[in-house]
């Protein structure tokens, strides 16, 4: 079968990367996009074609993600150059003080929830937050839809719009093809999509359905409706009507960092309620005039909102300065490691 050559606008090239080149640039270097990651190499597609790039010859790609765009030079020995990101989303790696790169340059956040003991308001808020904070569109997706009742469908529908009137609310059979079609002006030529969401909930046989492929998936524990990982990496696909759409590892753990003006903007009815606060920095606690607790009082806002917004700026400003204490530190480290090396040099030329 012959290779398929895709243009630079059907990988989602944008003016955006266009205004970043250089003359040199576009003489001696090819636009490829990050298609594939793995832990020792990263698969790249372009006009010319598909490239895998070793990343022990290119360790200036380390920090690349999928969706990311590089300039590849003609020369093979001279290091890729990775383009400015128009969005991007990230979080704290589970278990230690880094980020970690979830996708680049995305368009459109499909936040998917199953109708079954997944669904969680405060958890989609989480999704919602990382979407907002990377300026992306967000549509909840919620799957499962053929395995409840129009009542059941209509409580779930009710839980999100609490949380803003406005949102995108998709509900289907991630396995009808009929369903997914109301997906497809978010993935049209040249739009990036990106998948987000727990194990179990449908990402993957959303894809698949969206991609017209076929690949296994993992069925959910009946007894908790808990899902089992069955994507290991993150990769990027074309859907049938032409977009580009990125499925990723459902994530157990979401830690947010560099998340604050996400945070507000999903909580915007918050933020806007304690500006009405008798003190200016109001805790919402036990503080006379404090509006929120007003609200909550009165039925206007629901107590689990709260609680999630204030723990979620807690946990962003604190994972926020521990990655930047764990930079300086690693920079210290560097700069000392240099500055030893240095000195054995200048005393061995003594």
């Amino acid at each position: 079968m012959p290779e398929i050559n895709f243009t630079l606008a059907q990988l989602g090239w944008k003016t955006f990367f266009n205004q970043q080149l250089t003359l040199d640039n576009l003489e001696q270097t090819t636009p490829y996009r990050i298609t594939h990651v793995f832990r020792n190499r990263l698969i790249v597609l372009g006009e010319n074609g598909e490239l895998d790039l070793n990343l022990a010859q290119y360790p200036n790609l380390q920090n690349c993600t999928v969706g990311d765009w590089l300039l590849i030079p003609q020369t093979i020995t001279e290091e890729p150059v990775i383009l400015e990101r128009q969005s991007v989303f990230q979080r704290k790696s589970p278990g230690s003080n880094t980020s970690q790169l979830i996708a680049a340059n995305v368009d459109t956040a499909f936040i998917v929830s199953s109708c079954n003991d997944d669904f969680n308001l405060s958890r989609i808020e989480r999704y919602l937050a990382l979407a907002k904070e990377a300026q992306v569109e967000a549509v909840l997706i919620l799957t499962k839809i053929d395995t409840i009742n129009e009542e059941q469908k209509s409580a779930y529908l009710a839980q999100l719009r609490e949380l803003q009137s406005h949102l995108n609310v998709v509900t289907l059979n991630a396995l009808n093809i009929e369903d997914v079609h109301q997906l497809n002006d978010w993935c049209k030529v040249g739009q990036t999509v990106v998948l987000l969401g727990s194990s179990g909930v449908g990402k993957t046989t959303l894809c698949n359905t969206l991609c017209l492929r076929q690949e296994s998936t993992a069925p959910i524990r009946e007894d908790d409706s808990k899902g089992r990982h069955t994507t290991t990496g993150r990769s990027l696909y074309f859907t049938h009507s032409g977009g580009l759409i990125l499925d990723c590892p459902g994530m157990r753990e979401l830690q947010l960092t560099d998340c604050e003006d996400g945070i507000k903007t999903v909580f915007s009815d918050i933020e806007l309620i304690a500006s009405q606060c008798k003190f200016s920095n109001c805790q919402h606690q036990t503080e006379p005039g404090c509006k929120v607790l007003a609200a909550i009082e009165i039925g206007e806002l629901a107590p689990r909102r709260l609680e999630n917004y204030q723990k979620m700026l807690k946990e962003q400003a604190r994972n926020s300065m521990s990655l930047a204490q764990s930079h300086q530190q690693d920079k210290a480290f560097g700069k000392l490691i240099k500055n030893t090396l240095k000195t054995k040099k200048s005393l061995r030329d003594n």
